[in-house]
Parts: C-alpha cells; sequence; structure tokens
C-alpha cells in the first residue's frame, strides 16, 4: 500500500489520500479496508507493487491471530500492573492501543494538507515541522515523497529527523546496514 501511495499520490487510486474524504475517521476505515482485502486475498495489488520485500508467510499467519493480540495487550497491561505509579496511569492504555493507526492516520492526513513544500512532487504532499518530531520524522512527508528511499527525511538545516541519528548510531554498530548514507 506504501508502494501504492507514492505512484498514486493525491489521485482516486491512492489508498489513503486525505483529499477524497470528508474526515480522518473515514479515510482509516478505507485504508484498513483495502488492506484487509490485501490479506485475505480478496483483492490482489497490481503486479508493480508485487515482491521486492521480504515475506514471512508464517510469521504473518501467526501475527494475524487474535490470540497475539490478545497476549500484546496483557503484556502491556501487565506492564502497566508493574510500573504504574499510580491507577490514572491505566488510562494511557487506549493510547498504546491505537498507537499505530492512529499515528499513520495523522501522518496521511496531516502530511498532505498542512504545513510546507520544499519541493514539487506533483501532489500535496507537506512538511509539518515543528509537530514532526513528534511523530519521530514521519510528518516530512513532501521530503519523504522527493526522496523515499532516503534514511532521514530532513532536508534543511531547520528540520530534524529524531531517528535518523539512531539509524546511523545502529548502523556504525553494525546491528543493521544503511543502503546509503544521504549528504546533506
Amino acid at each position: 500500500m506504501h508502494r501504492m501511495h507514492h505512484t498514486y499520490s493525491d489521485t482516486e487510486k491512492d489508498p489513503h489520500s486525505p483529499h477524497f474524504f470528508k474526515d480522518i475517521w473515514s479515510m482509516m476505515v478505507q485504508t484498513k479496508n483495502i488492506y484487509m482485502d490485501y490479506v485475505t486475498h480478496k483483492t490482489e495489488p497490481e503486479e508493480a507493487f508485487k515482491g521486492n520485500y521480504p515475506e514471512w508467510p508464517a510469521l504473518d499467519k501467526i501475527a494475524d491471530t487474535w490470540i497475539v493480540r490478545v497476549s500484546f495487550a496483557a503484556c502491556y497491561i501487565a506492564f502497566y500492573v508493574a510500573f504504574a505509579p499510580s491507577y490514572w496511569w491505566f488510562l494511557l492504555l487506549p493510547i498504546e492501543f491505537l498507537m499505530g493507526p492512529v499515528q499513520g492516520a495523522i501522518v496521511n492526513w496531516c502530511g498532505h494538507k498542512y504545513g510546507y513544500s520544499n519541493f514539487d512532487n506533483g501532489d500535496h504532499s507537506k512538511n509539518s515541522t515543528p509537530f514532526d518530531f513528534f511523530l519521530l520524522g514521519e510528518l516530512f512527508q513532501n521530503n519523504h515523497h522527493k526522496s523515499p528511499n532516503s534514511p532521514s527525511f530532513a532536508k534543511r538545516w531547520f528540520e530534524i529527523d529524531p531517528t535518523y541519528p539512531v539509524m546511523l548510531a545502529l548502523n556504525k554498530l553494525g546491528i543493521i546496514k544503511l543502503r546509503r548514507v544521504p549528504v546533506k
């Protein structure tokens, strides 16, 4: 779906362009529906979007079970039971459970509606500094659409991608291997 988003960015074939939905919730539901159609093989992606990515069918099958989902929720709850300094902290659990889809929705909604553009990419992608810092570089959508394979989404002197220094450190330690390190 990410490849589709870049290929068809802000057109009707984009799986999550905010410009074709009345609100962020309908965009999230549509994205989930497209994703589930691919997962359950009700629909197959176009040939251009197949292959050249890691596939782990056994892991996917295991991870897409309710027992795994409930187990992760139980682990989060156990962590809070062990470490929360007071009971009101348990109100944060819904944020923990929904962080992935909410973060994705914010990035795609705000990253294509609000902010400024460094590059003319032929779409509506935007950079949303200073809010980007809270989403760890993900709101530099305009920069990301210009250089989708770059490990750093920051391109100008005042843009800070907080995950990039972590990636550089992990690369130096040999834990990950960056294919290329961008020149600023």
